[in-house]
């Protein structure tokens, strides 16, 4: 039985290929959506603002289950996701989210894992790289307050979350 329901599913893509690949499926009248960030790049001889990819090698596409070959056929498109072995799907809610989210204009960090207050963590770029400490509070995404190993101090530092990893 073809299932005939629209649902959003998450699509890996071939490295630094997700725009040729929306492209590809927008060109095949396949209902997709590709979040994308604005950030600054800096050259030898300028600087620019470019779109990258919120979630790098990350497409999504909205298809009933008779369209699965069509995408895989797709330039670009490397495999669906699996979750416990079904391929994973994504609630019509979490992508309006998301939507709503990036037309929201605010500017937005990917976190690649979960840091809680009292988890001592290690700075791994930025001026502060190489620095061990407990992390205290977030004050917000690009200020934290860091406990100093073997000084006992806090101190508010501004850098971002996406610099910091938990200590194994």
């Amino acid at each position: 039985m073809i299932d005939h329901l629209y649902r959003w599913y998450p699509v890996y893509t071939n490295s630094r290929a997700e725009k040729k690949a929306y492209q590809e499926l927008q060109r095949k009248h396949i209902e997709c959506y590709l979040p994308l960030k604005k950030e600054w790049r800096q050259w030898s001889d300028r600087k620019k603002l470019v779109e990258e990819p919120l979630f790098k090698s990350y497409i999504f596409v909205r298809i009933s289950n008779k369209e699965h070959a069509e995408v895989l056929m797709t330039q670009g498109v490397s495999r669906f996701l699996y979750f416990s072995g079904k391929i994973a799907i994504m609630p019509d809610k979490q992508m309006e989210d998301l939507k709503l989210l990036m037309a929201s204009g605010e500017e937005l960090e990917l976190i690649e894992h979960e840091i809680c207050p009292g988890e001592k963590v290690i700075v791994n770029a930025g001026p502060f790289k190489g620095m061990i400490a407990e992390l205290v509070s977030i004050k917000n995404k690009k200020s934290l307050v860091l406990k100093l190993e073997n000084l006992g101090y806090a101190i508010q530092v501004k850098t971002s979350m996406a610099y910091i990893k938990p200590l194994k």
